[in-house]
């Protein structure tokens, strides 16, 4: 046994001492071995065509004028229904006025997607408007609530029921009074299917009964 450890004890400096010899090689190693996951080794980049400020001044030298900026009037892949109108400065309502000529490109929801508008709703408007529209939502809860100031009343009162759907997107999107931005939480299209389930339940509220003097005199 003690023979043993007499030869490990004097493997272990020998092992040692190959080592640091093979460290201090003259050679540079190219090869950095196999990668066993390339995606954690390399990362991504954070911008598509992105380029540094010597890449764009060697470009230039070349006489090509690159810049990344997109292209005034384009949109990016997969983005639909793009609302042109910008938000408005601080103190002025131009913009917010203007987008009341904005027209929802969404028309005639079909069934399925006008359940799923109903979900959208519900999981990000809900909990202030309320599942019935009327602005009693859990934040408010009839005055009990966290939030002390009541929420739009989207169904039952005049105003909202009259408001045009674009401003109804410009105030999704940007956000209006205290109600913040969206944009985040809901694609282009998605604000359009709110708004649109929105408006189909104003209708419905607003729309005279059959049997009702309304619809008798016609």
């Amino acid at each position: 046994m003690n023979v043993e450890m007499q030869i490990q004890k004097k493997l272990i400096p020998i092992c040692l001492s190959l080592v640091l010899l093979a460290s201090c090689s003259d050679d540079v190693r190219r090869d950095t071995g196999r990668i066993y996951m390339p995606d954690m080794s390399y990362s991504r980049a954070y911008e598509t065509y992105a380029v540094t400020p010597e890449q764009k001044e060697a470009l230039l030298k070349k006489g090509i004028h690159y810049s990344n900026i997109p292209v005034a009037g384009t949109m990016k892949r997969g983005a639909l229904f793009p609302f042109d109108i910008a938000q408005d400065a601080a103190g002025d309502t131009a913009n917010y006025a203007a987008s009341r000529a904005v027209k929802n490109p969404l028309s005639g929801l079909d069934e399925m997607t006008m359940k799923e508008a109903n979900r959208l709703y519900l999981v990000n408007c809900a909990i202030c408007h309320g599942t019935k529209l009327d602005g009693n939502g859990p934040l408010y809860r009839g005055g009990d609530g966290p939030f002390p100031a009541k929420p739009a009343t989207l169904v039952g009162d005049k105003k909202y029921e009259a408001m045009p759907e674009g401003q109804m997107y410009y105030s999704v999107t940007y956000g209006k009074n205290k109600m913040g931005s969206y944009a985040s939480q809901l694609d282009t299209r998605q604000r359009w299917m709110v708004i649109a389930y929105i408006k189909s339940k104003q209708a419905g509220a607003t729309a005279p009964a059959a049997g009702s003097d309304s619809s008798a005199k016609k």
